[in-house]
């Protein structure tokens, strides 16, 4: 099965979701991850990610129209812009929300890398609990 994960700058929470199903449920999924708006993958979800265990460094960031036309079998919105704004896919694909909190947002206030990191650690925490219950929670 083939899952695209979505948000709207394919910066951290997607490409968390894109890691966490890469290295959790190989077996089960083909992940991919785009965003509404690309922007580049985020340094601190970079970091978050490398001390859970699973290195996303050499993933990009990119818009839908960037994956070649693949067919999904799911996409999961992970932001209430990817949501609202989501890209047309085919009447096969079926199409979830799953909304978690913007890690840049909840660190906005933070002056210190480990400040700014917590949030983005209990954020990955969040997204790996919901990709380990994949596909049964999408429905």
């Amino acid at each position: 099965m083939k899952i695209l994960f979505l948000c709207n700058h394919n910066a951290n929470r997607s490409q968390m979701a894109e890691g966490w199903a890469r290295h959790l449920m190989a077996a089960k999924f083909e992940a991919y991850s785009a965003g509404v708006e690309p922007t580049r993958v985020d340094p601190f979800a970079i970091e978050a990610m490398k001390e859970g265990g699973v290195d996303i460094s050499g993933q990009a960031s990119k818009s839908s129209d960037d994956l070649g036309g693949i067919e999904f079998d799911y996409v999961v919105t992970l932001c209430s812009g990817a949501a609202e704004n989501c890209p047309y896919f085919p009447a096969g694909t079926k199409v979830a929300h799953r909304g978690f909190d913007d890690p840049p947002r909840q660190a906005a206030g933070e002056t210190t890398a480990e400040g700014k990191l917590r949030h983005y650690r209990r954020i990955r925490d969040e997204i790996r609990d919901f990709v380990e219950s994949l596909p049964a929670s999408l429905g």
